[in-house]
């Protein structure tokens, strides 16, 4: 009689820990979901801005496709990746980490793209250019931002998520582990290129001349 009821206490109090837990994770998980958002709109903004910059560019004459190639691709793997979960909710542990994987591919190929004015000169004075780059640099600390809010998000959820009895009723009711927002270090850093010719695979054909320093300036690329 005695271990019956102790049994039933037992279950009672475990029942009554996975209630708590399952509104801690609930709301926890909300605000993680809430902040990734934030950083989606964040990165759409910058992705939103490159093919501007790329017009400028071009625009002034300068003529590293290949280049301007790996950007375009780039930039599509990430809006794909953006793209609303298959499940029709909120995105699921592996969508995240693709979004983060193609954000972290897409920030190498725009310092390939800033880094540029280092070969083409006329760049440092094409006002479009410049301007563009400017909202682009605006827009990298709203990532940046909107990133380690979400990562603290992710940090606090995945305390409580890891938790007892949190962890007992996570493994029951799905709640998963989010990934944290780790950006590759390279994603940020503008090559250092020693010539024209350092972002090109080797192709046996002869460089493009850089555009001359009158080369016309760019036009209006807002959108």
């Amino acid at each position: 009689m005695k271990r019956a009821i102790l049994l039933s206490a037992v279950l009672l109090s475990a029942l009554s820990l996975s209630g708590c837990s399952y509104n801690d994770l609930t709301a926890k998980l909300q605000k993680v979901n809430a902040d990734w958002a934030k950083v989606e709109s964040a990165m759409q903004r910058r992705a939103d801005l490159i093919p501007n910059l790329v017009q400028a560019a071009q625009m002034a004459g300068v003529q590293e496709q290949e280049v301007f190639g790996q950007i375009a691709d780039a930039r599509s793997k990430l809006l794909d990746a953006s793209k609303p979960s298959a499940t029709g909710g909120d995105k699921t542990p592996e969508e995240k980490q693709a979004v983060i994987d193609a954000n972290n591919t897409f920030g190498g190929t725009i310092g390939r793209l800033l880094s540029l004015q280092e070969n083409y000169p006329v760049l440092r004075s094409n006002e479009s250019f410049l301007k563009l780059q400017d909202e682009l640099s605006g827009t990298e600390n709203r990532i940046k931002v909107a990133r380690d809010d979400y990562t603290d998000s992710v940090n606090a959820y995945n305390t409580t998520r890891n938790s007892f009895p949190a962890v007992i009723t996570a493994g029951l009711l799905g709640f998963r582990e989010q990934p944290y927002f780790k950006a590759d270090p390279s994603a940020t850093t503008a090559p250092k290129l020693p010539d024209a010719n350092s972002m090109r695979r080797p192709t046996g054909q002869a460089p493009a001349a850089p555009a001359p320093a009158n080369a016309a300036p760019a036009g209006n690329t807002n959108k």
